[in-house]
């Protein structure tokens, strides 16, 4: 059997599992959706949204880019973002970065791989705002860990300077934006304590007249 079929033997055996554990769970899904959650995550297949958070289909709505970037040209996740605001209503918006990023790596380091290279000046730019902080810090995995959370906390931010996120705000919508950080090493989730729910943390130029 090829490895792609092996994929669809499995799906045929965790659908079958999953209707002798939950007869009605596909006919309710297939209802609905009605996240709480919005993700954005790594594209690292060692972090899916929903098992680590121990979370079912249906529950949290995903978007994942090289190294959890927010960015203001990226069509794609201001989109996926507005859709989660706006039609499905979250309640958090969460960016998720992990441990050992090989694109914040990348990024720390001189080396050209190509066309990602203008996607990774976004983690690059993150490393200049806070250069100071990587002095005193010899080892290399110090610095990736801090790289990584720099970054999280960096994309926090950018989320809620999106209209997106400050039109929400104004409207009185509850949202609240977090960020963590996931280690690999043993499967915990780190909350880096930058939760936002208001236009309160914006530098003024990103704050809109209402």
């Amino acid at each position: 059997m090829s490895d792609v079929k092996k994929l669809i033997e499995n799906n045929r055996n965790w659908a079958a599992k999953t209707v002798d554990e939950q007869p009605d769970f596909f006919n309710e899904l297939s209802e609905q959706q009605a996240p709480k959650y919005f993700w954005i995550g790594c594209s690292d297949s060692r972090v899916p949204a929903n098992q680590i958070t121990g979370l079912m289909p249906g529950e949290v709505f995903v978007h994942r880019n090289v190294a959890n970037v927010v960015s203001s040209t990226d069509l794609n996740c201001l989109s996926v973002m507005q859709f989660a605001v706006e039609v499905l209503k979250v309640e958090h918006i969460i960016v998720c970065g992990h441990y050992g990023c090989g694109g914040v790596n990348a990024a720390l380091g001189n080396q050209q791989f190509g066309l990602i290279d203008s996607w990774l000046s976004n983690i690059k730019d993150v490393y200049i705002k806070n250069e100071a902080k990587f002095k005193p810090i010899k080892n290399d995995e110090e610095r990736s860990n801090l790289m990584c959370e720099l970054n999280v906390m960096e994309q926090v931010q950018n989320v809620c300077n999106t209209t997106i996120v400050q039109n929400a705000w104004v409207r009185g919508q509850k949202l609240s934006v977090h960020g963590w950080c996931y280690s690999l090493k043993n499967g915990h989730i780190k909350d880096l304590e930058v939760t936002k729910d208001s236009t309160a943390g914006n530098h003024k130029v990103y704050q809109y007249d209402k």
